[in-house]
């Protein structure tokens, strides 16, 4: 299935943002890229996400109501885990190292232990969960990054252009890479290291508090805080 017909099946106005005039070819490039990958390695490796998740993201809230844009480097890539949002994992799926310490910053900061590594619930309060390659082979990190860049710029910079007040999470060097599509003098930004165990165990993910962080925003900017 084309990219462009999976984001005419959205329920929400991001239809209107993901498909423009300036991505239709973007969007064509992608389809046949994804499309070759699942010819090339057809009964051999799958690529993740299911067809219907790659864009979940944007399923669970109208544009208008977006607060937070969380930024993912690409989609995990083993069987059953992609779920179409960022760090995030269907119920019942084995928690991987990056979540689980995001699940004990979490703790720390505000003294929240979810009972759940799906996070649809926070989706749905205009919380972006969005992985910057929306596809990926399996075993194979970054194998769709290549392609899916343009299209995860152009998304930044119309949220930077069309918005105000977004708080962008920028965790490790591949989100902060999008620093410069995000326009300061209207949104926050707040950055750390990457929460897998390689980075966060040399300090600077442990601490961050930008759970507490991003509602105290909120507060301030007169918007309904996250509830965790």
């Amino acid at each position: 299935m084309k990219m462009i017909d999976l984001i005419n099946n959205l329920k929400t106005d991001w239809k209107n943002i993901l498909f423009q005039e300036d991505t239709k070819d973007i969007l064509d490039k992608i389809s046949q890229f994804v499309d070759h990958q699942r010819k090339t390695f057809k009964n051999v490796l799958e690529i993740f996400p299911p067809e219907k998740l790659i864009f979940n993201a944007f399923n669970h809230f109208d544009f208008k109501e977006l607060k937070v844009v969380i930024l993912g480097q690409d989609c995990y890539h083993g069987k059953g885990q992609a779920n179409g949002l960022c760090f995030s994992v269907p119920e019942g799926m084995k928690i991987p190292p990056s979540l689980r310490n995001i699940l004990k910053e979490m703790k720390n900061d505000i003294g929240c232990e979810i009972q759940t590594s799906d996070f649809t619930y926070l989706a749905k309060q205009g919380v972006l969960f969005m992985n910057c390659a929306m596809t990926v082979r399996e075993k194979s990190p970054l194998s769709h990054a290549k392609v899916w860049k343009p299209f995860s710029d152009h998304i930044i910079k119309y949220i930077s252009n069309n918005s105000s007040g977004i708080i962008f999470i920028l965790w490790g060097s591949s989100a902060k890479s999008k620093e410069k599509f995000i326009n300061k003098n209207k949104h926050f930004i707040l950055k750390s290291h990457h929460p897998s165990p390689l980075s966060a165990n040399r300090g600077g993910w442990f601490g961050c508090c930008h759970f507490s962080k991003m509602n105290k925003l909120l507060l301030e900017n007169g918007k309904k805080i996250i509830n965790w």
